[in-house]
């Protein structure tokens, strides 16, 4: 079904001098050819200190969106659960919490998938997480193999959204739920412009001095939101790769939002 576990003895190529991301390329970073090789970069330069400035900058909330996405995504005792662009393991640890029978965490970023391993504890039922380096775009999964999908603030990130709904299609069971957490535009004004100005000027700033990042990742990440496909679009796309049932649930007035889906019987 997939690689042995925790299959991650590549590396990410050695950081060049210049930055994952400048003001040329984040104009649209989602139009830029070498998008996936950027963005595994960018992660593998701030996967150190990714939870920290996670926890800091959301004010907790990244933890509590993550514990709504499991309670949406309704885990049974017998469910094997795919985390993909799983990161640290945050939302893979959740599932695991809320008592899935399996849960496979992957990821195409080789540091950030390290500190996912550090946290592996085990559990009270006793299914740790197992996690393995992957493509969202090229699951290496069997068909019909599990029964619930997520991905938490992943899906912009990957450079052909469409293939990586449909390779959760694929590899979901009849009846599957699909779980997307991601950050949205807000539609309130006020908000909107608050949450611009946090995420576009102060956030970059304190995050990256936190990080000692030099990849840009900090501009990068407002700027992949700000371009991405809005909730009507995404919304979709999802239903375009064969899902029904797709809802949305607004998180923290709006700057989030979990979207659930489930796979044709």
């Amino acid at each position: 079904m997939v690689g042995p576990a925790l299959a991650i003895e590549r590396d990410p190529a050695t950081a060049a001098a210049d930055p994952a991301w400048n003001a040329e390329r984040l104009a649209d970073p989602h139009a830029e050819p070498d998008k996936a090789a950027r963005v595994e970069r960018m992660f593998a330069a701030i996967a150190p200190s990714y939870d920290l400035n996670n926890r800091v900058h959301s004010l907790g909330r990244d933890q509590a969106w993550r514990r709504k996405a499991v309670r949406l995504a309704g885990v049974k005792p017998t469910d094997r659960v795919l985390d993909v662009a799983c990161g640290t393991g945050d939302l893979a640890l959740a599932f695991e919490k809320a008592g899935a029978a399996a849960v496979i965490g992957i990821d195409f970023t080789v540091p950030m998938l390290r500190v996912a391993h550090q946290k592996n504890r085990g559990s009270d039922n006793g299914h740790a997480p197992t996690y393995h380096a992957g493509d969202a775009m090229r699951l290496p999964i069997a068909d019909r193999s599990v029964d619930v999908v997520s991905i938490a603030f992943g899906i912009r990130n990957v450079t052909d959204p469409a293939a990586a709904l449909a390779e959760f299609y694929r590899v979901l069971r009849p009846g599957g739920r699909l779980i997307v957490l991601e950050f949205t535009v807000p539609s309130n004004p006020l908000v909107r412009w608050g949450n611009d100005f946090y995420c576009g000027w102060l956030m970059p700033r304190t995050a990256s001095l936190i990080a000692r990042d030099r990849s840009g990742a900090y501009r990068y990440l407002p700027r992949s939101v700000q371009t991405f496909a809005g909730k009507d679009e995404l919304k979709r796309m999802v239903r375009d790769a064969g899902f029904d049932d797709v809802t949305d649930h607004p998180l923290t007035f709006g700057i989030a939002a979990i979207y659930r889906a489930v796979k044709r019987s």
